[in-house]
């Protein structure tokens, strides 16, 4: 007999994204039931990359008082570079890391641009003082160290079936706890298309 599919493995990356949108998970599909344990530690790499999504501001603030472009690509190789090396360390894949790194600094580009968007066409609302872009980098290099660890101690949990229904649980936690806005919501959606093991790019 095959087995029953659980309607939360059916859901695509795109009814994902609207769930985590609208805050309403119970409303559109039955919870998972996976362990504790396992909705902890994606609810952790879900927490600290909402973290992360939250230097978005102060590094966009920094790129518009100096004029600097959003995008980086000597220092996004830096960070890919750096995370590959500590997963190593931890003994995470570091292909998956990398992956997963990758959807970070993204992620928080889409918020960089949608808030210079903002400040372009409402001048009055764009920062009035230039943040340290150092100091920035110097949390968002704590916060990637432990996404790196996050990532190795929840290998299992991203490789079950279930992965996808509770990260997706976790997003949504995340997201009242935290009162992202609709940028910052979608951006983390972004940061975590591939955190479950053969997770698709149907997010964009």
């Amino acid at each position: 007999m095959q087995p029953t599919a659980s309607p939360w493995r059916a859901l695509t990356a795109g009814a994902i994204v609207a769930v985590i949108c609208t805050g309403s998970a119970s409303a559109a599909v039955p919870a998972p039931t996976t362990g504790r344990g396992s909705y902890r530690e994606l609810h952790s790499l879900a927490d600290l990359s909402a973290q992360r999504l939250g230097t978005a501001g102060p590094v966009a603030a920094a790129k518009w008082g100096t004029g600097g472009p959003v995008d980086d690509p000597t220092r996004e190789q830096q960070v890919l570079d750096a995370a590959a090396r500590q997963a190593r360390e931890v003994r995470a894949d570091p292909v998956a890391t990398v992956k997963i790194f990758r959807d970070q600094i993204e992620a928080n580009k889409q918020v960089q641009r949608a808030l210079h968007s903002r400040w372009n066409a409402n001048p009055a609302d764009a920062p009035e003082e230039t943040p340290d872009l150092s100091v920035v980098r110097g949390e968002i290099n704590r916060l990637n160290l432990a996404l790196v660890r996050g990532i190795a101690v929840s290998a299992a949990p991203r490789a079950a079936p279930s992965c996808r229904a509770t990260l997706t649980a976790a997003t949504v936690q995340v997201r009242h706890d935290r009162r992202l806005d609709r940028v910052h919501t979608a951006a983390l959606a972004r940061a975590l298309r591939f955190v479950c093991a053969g997770a698709s790019a149907e997010v964009s």
